[in-house]
Parts: structure tokens; C-alpha cells; sequence
């Protein structure tokens, strides 16, 4: 499985590419159109199948790389923010109660996001916030 890191890798980055601009347009559909395709099954059915490639091919990477949630801080932070991306997101698409909630999961979602690509580009707990770091 070594030799097919960087293949897994790059299925592994577009698949979070393509996950995160599901959710965007998704979120945008929901809470400033206030559009029901975003909801449709088949929709639905393509994030889940991109999620579950993206997460196949993480638990890949892990074995291949030896390195493991809850041993190493950078993926535990990782681990950690995706469960809260993914309750924001719920609450954003369909779970608040108001347009005003919706919008404000929405956009706490595409925070956390954005801090869980930085971890994983930093491979450190505090992402974009490391000192001395060039983004």
C-alpha cells in the first residue's frame, strides 16, 4: 500500500476539496436561497459517497504514515474539529430551528473548515496560527 501514497494522498485531498465545496454550495443553497435541491437525495447521496471516500483514504494515510489520532496532537486536533464540523454542518443545513441559526452554523462551519485544512497543511494543533509559518 506504500507505493500508492501519493495516489491515496491525492484522492484524499480531492476529496476534501470536493467535500468542502459540497457543503459550501449546499449551505448556500439552504441558508441564502432558501433552495430545496440541496436536500435531495441524490444530493445527499454524493456527499456521503465523497465522505466516505475521503475518509477511506484518511484511514489509509494513516496506516501507511504510522500516525494516529490521540498519539499524534496535529490529527487528534484534526479528528476532534472535524466531529464539531460536521454537528455545525448538520445544524446548518437542517437542524436550526431560524434562517438567522442556519446561517450562523453555516458560517462557524466553513470556519472550522478552513482551521481543519490549515492543521492539516501545518501538521500542528494550531494551524494557521504556528508563529513564524508562511501561508
Amino acid at each position: 500500500m506504500e507505493a500508492f501514497y501519493l495516489e491515496i494522498r491525492n484522492v484524499h485531498i480531492g476529496a476534501v476539496l470536493a467535500s468542502g465545496a459540497l457543503f459550501f454550495l449546499r449551505g448556500l443553497g439552504v441558508n441564502l436561497f432558501n433552495a430545496a435541491w440541496p436536500m435531495w437525495a441524490p444530493v445527499r447521496y454524493l456527499s456521503y459517497t465523497i465522505d466516505t471516500t475521503l475518509l477511506t483514504a484518511a484511514l489509509m494515510l494513516m496506516t501507511i504514515v504510522h500516525q494516529y489520532p490521540f498519539v499524534h496532537a496535529w490529527l487528534t486536533v484534526k479528528v476532534l474539529l472535524l466531529v464539531a464540523y460536521i454537528v455545525l454542518g448538520s445544524f446548518a443545513l437542517k437542524r436550526a430551528k431560524t434562517r438567522n441559526a442556519r446561517l450562523a452554523f453555516y458560517v462557524a462551519a466553513l470556519v472550522v473548515f478552513a482551521f481543519i485544512l490549515s492543521v492539516a497543511r501545518a501538521h500542528d494543533p494550531l494551524g494557521v496560527f504556528v508563529s513564524g509559518r508562511v501561508w
